[in-house]
């Protein structure tokens, strides 16, 4: 049988600067000549084209990727995929995960005997999964200064070398707590098993229809990470502390004033990932947190 996806797009993961590696480059050559095999036609992402120097194939940019392809394969860790995945969300394009990072939440076939896996994929058996996408605003004065996306989480934090920061932390308008902590952390059940778990939130499994709010170090131990649902609005004021600034999936940022109100709210668009048929979050959790280790 042939690919049931005509075009795919190969996204890899590259330096901030400079190029890529080696076995970057290598891995995702095979992968492009195997999926050829397959009968697809393939077009490389622009930057990843442009830093692991591969030639031979058309290259797309993202908008480029969501008019044109019917899939797009990400070669790299979990910092990869959010990245491309917020910027392909409003084409509805599906997505796989090849990881060739370290944990690899959301990129979850191995490198290593990656075409035993992908070919009955591409033949149509896999099984999808919807993760929504959180839309934040920062508000200074009544207007919009910075907006964007986030896969993962929002994450509103003190000043590198400041003390902690007041928030004033609303849910639908409703005060919820003036929280002073080194900040606060809104995080998706995709998000969950990132820096919010760091910060001792709990695991969400990805249908539950929630996010969590998770203090960073609080000086009240009586305030406790709570699980809100996610078809409301969360606002967070920052009241007080200097330098201050919100993250938006640790990849964009924006410096805050004092006054200044973070607005999150569910974005309209979700993202698709395909997984191997027979997938299971739970055997993500087991096998990357090592869970059960040495037990019977």
């Amino acid at each position: 049988m042939t690919s049931q996806f005509r075009h795919v797009a190969l996204i890899g993961k590259y330096p901030a600067s400079g190029a890529a590696s080696g076995s970057t480059r290598a891995a995702l050559e095979d992968i492009a000549q195997f999926l050829s095999a397959q009968g697809c036609e393939v077009s490389i992402e622009r930057e990843t084209a442009l830093h692991a120097n591969l030639e031979g194939h058309a290259t797309l940019d993202a908008a480029g990727i969501g008019a044109q392809c019917d899939l797009a394969l990400v070669v790299g860790g979990d910092g990869t995929m959010l990245g491309i995945g917020r910027q392909l969300a409003p084409y509805d394009i599906p997505l796989v995960g090849i990881n060739q990072g370290r944990l690899g939440f959301i990129t979850d076939i191995a490198l290593d005997g990656y075409r035993a896996v992908l070919a009955p994929m591409l033949r149509g058996a896999y099984d999808e999964d919807r993760r929504s996408l959180m839309h934040a605003r920062v508000l200074r004065d009544g207007r919009c200064v910075f907006d964007a996306l986030a896969m993962n989480d929002v994450v509103v934090n003190r000043g590198a070398t400041s003390g902690m920061v007041e928030l004033r932390v609303e849910v639908d308008g409703h005060l919820v707590a003036n929280q002073r902590a080194d900040g606060l952390i809104v995080a998706t059940p995709t998000g969950s098993t990132a820096y919010a778990l760091s910060a001792g939130g709990p695991l969400l499994h990805p249908s539950n229809p929630g996010w969590v709010l998770v203090p960073i170090a609080p000086h009240t131990l009586s305030v406790r990470p709570l699980v809100v649902n996610d078809a409301g609005e969360v606002t967070i004021e920052l009241v007080a502390g200097r330098d201050a600034s919100a993250n938006f999936d640790m990849q964009s940022l924006a410096s805050l004033l004092h006054g200044d109100r973070i607005t999150v709210r569910r974005s309209e668009h979700q993202v698709r990932f395909l997984h191997p048929r027979g997938w299971s979050y739970f055997d993500t959790l087991r096998q990357k947190m090592h869970w059960n280790e040495g037990g019977a």
